[in-house]
């Protein structure tokens, strides 16, 4: 058996805590490397089945699933079930997922949606207050008003009925034991708390959980949760059901409607949940195809639209350490994200151009406008084809913050799984629900206005509608079989982490560890982040000189990959705690 930990886990732990400022220091950033190509160690390489997850307990978890013969699926709900646990800002069953999915018997890609929803009894103007005026962010975040109904309980046991091979019930053991019995506060908790304990301290049951005696949980403490063990055994006792019916539901729905800032959340919502299998959004690049989950997420369109711009550029002859690669993969990424904004929202409540978006014509049409040597000095939609009538659509306004974690699996016959996973913000909304987990946040990923200057937004509120995500699960597809399993948490720079991920791999020639720890830059909306305390620093200059707008800070991913070739290989996030185990 193969394990590796990241390769600069053990120094990050002897490094000082960094603020939050809501997403990038939720971990350490890594060493700096030589050269843009960061030193690193090698990946991980098995024989037969690999999983890559964000913590050394949920990895081991799923890997003692897949030793039993157990599929990806299988060793996913394992995953899921441990991560909800001991790393509760993250994700959990308060949650939503997105989940792609490769059957190697029949050689067919889906995609599960098991995104939250808005409840039937939210508006268009659940953030609007009085004057018709947006919110405060983490005023609408914090309490019930931000909680949409929770989708991953229900993912779980949807992917195992179609592809799971092992009993229910047992998938559940280890983390119903890490519950009852307890588990090790991990660094990155103990930090994330006492960022953060201002908030928690909003909710008296949340505070009693990671504030007991009014203190913050510390590094190494043992910490049991019977309560969410006991939600466990009646999901494995009854499957998703027992969470979307009865006691445990009514407890979430007290707690919502019982918050200082209630929400509407109702049972009605609970049990009329559903997961949706939605066709996978496949683009093109470099001969393969790049799969990922479609509307309502935005993450395979954006990132396919990103590595389709850049298909005309021989990025492999510039290399990771070029700044006119960096000037073309940051101006790509403007100009996906001024469609994103404008284009993508849930497909089953506004119309999304979806084909004409990763449309090979329509990008290289946009790419036309890379072929300068400058950086863009504005940047607008385009035009995509439609296949109905077009609409006319105000870009969107909405923020996204993560929390939110990543789980890769490929099992010994083949099938491969990539899940992103989330509550939205570090710890949702801040409400710890009877059954021992956190509930989301997530209606807060709609845009908080309705319309701008009287026109649409297509990511507004409705009831039942699921928000635009960026959630990214991708796996990379070459002559019908995967090649590589990715995916990200980091709100809406999940895109660019799994874009630049792929072009490491496939044009750098990268091994997924070097991809995964190569630092970041990312350009969303005309500034370019570069990663702090990391080589990308040393483009600051010349990316500033190409016209750019420059910001060195944080950038905290949490990138777990596996590549399939011969053997296969995994990496796992030096800027986290995770691991990749394989066998």
């Amino acid at each position: 058996m193969r394990i590796a930990l990241p390769p600069t886990l053990t120094l990050a732990f002897l490094l000082p805590a960094t603020a939050l400022a809501q997403e990038a220091a939720d971990a350490v950033a890594p060493e700096a490397g030589t050269g843009l190509a960061v030193e690193t160690s090698a990946p991980v390489t098995s024989e037969t089945w690999m999983v890559a997850a964000a913590n050394p307990l949920a990895s081991e978890a799923g890997a003692a699933v897949l030793r039993r013969g157990g599929s990806a699926a299988d060793a996913m709900v394992a995953v899921q079930a441990v991560l909800g646990l001991v790393e509760p800002q993250s994700s959990g069953l308060g949650g939503g997922a997105f989940l792609v999915y490769y059957d190697a018997e029949t050689g067919e890609v889906t995609t599960l949606d098991g995104r939250e929803t808005a409840p039937i009894a939210a508006t268009p103007k659940l953030f609007l207050d009085d004057a018709g005026e947006p919110m405060g962010f983490f005023d609408a975040v914090v309490g019930g008003l931000s909680v949409g109904t929770p989708g991953t309980p229900m993912l779980m046991e949807e992917a195992h009925r179609r592809w799971g091979t092992l009993n229910w019930r047992s998938l559940f053991t280890d983390a119903i034991g890490h519950a009852e019995e307890g588990f090790p506060v991990s660094l990155r908790l103990s930090m994330l708390v006492t960022e953060d304990q201002e908030r928690l301290s909003s909710s008296e049951a949340t505070a009693a959980y990671f504030l007991p005696n009014g203190q913050p949980l510390q590094k190494g403490e043992t910490l049991r949760n019977p309560a969410y063990g006991a939600t466990l055994r009646a999901i494995a006792a009854e499957g998703a059901d027992a969470f979307y019916e009865g006691e445990i539901a009514e407890g979430v729905v007290a707690t919502v409607r019982g918050a200082a800032q209630p929400g509407v959340l109702s049972m009605d919502d609970m049990e009329a949940y559903t997961v949706k299998e939605r066709a996978a959004v496949c683009a093109p690049y470099r001969g393969a195809e790049v799969c990922g989950m479609g509307p309502p997420s935005s993450g395979a369109l954006t990132v396919g639209q990103i590595l389709g711009l850049l298909e005309g550029f021989d990025l492999a002859a510039m290399g990771p350490d070029s700044p006119e690669a960096w000037r073309l993969i940051g101006d790509a990424s403007r100009l996906a994200f001024a469609d994103r904004g404008r284009y993508m929202a849930d497909s089953d409540f506004v119309p999304v151009p979806t084909a004409g978006l990763v449309d090979p014509a329509y990008l290289a049409e946009r790419a036309e406008l890379l072929a300068g040597d400058m950086a863009l000095t504005e940047v607008e939609p385009g035009n995509p084809p439609f296949d109905h009538a077009a609409l006319h659509w105000a870009d969107d306004q909405s923020l996204e913050l993560p929390s939110t974690s990543h789980i890769s699996i490929v099992d010994a016959a083949g099938n491969a799984l990539s899940m992103t996973t989330t509550i939205e913000n570090g710890f949702g909304s801040r409400l710890f629900a009877p059954g021992g987990f956190l509930l989301n946040n997530e209606l807060t990923d709609f845009s908080f206005r309705t319309h701008d200057e009287g026109v649409p937004i297509a990511n507004r509120v409705e009831p039942g509608k699921r928000p635009r995500s960026s959630m990214s699960p991708t796996i990379v597809m070459q002559d019908g079989e995967p090649v590589l399993v990715v995916g990200s948490p980091g709100g809406s720079r999940i895109i660019g982490y799994v874009a630049k991920t792929i072009i490491a791999h496939m044009d750098w020639g990268m091994d997924v560890q070097q991809a995964v720890a190569l630092p970041h830059l990312v350009n969303r909306f005309g500034t370019y982040d570069l990663e702090a305390g990391t080589s990308a620093e040393a483009l600051a200059e010349p990316l500033t000189e190409l016209g750019f707008e420059v910001n060195v800070r944080d950038l905290t991913s949490g990138l777990h990959v596996i590549a399939v070739g011969e053997t296969l290989e995994g990496g796992a996030d030096p800027r986290r705690e995770g691991m990749a185990i394989g066998e």
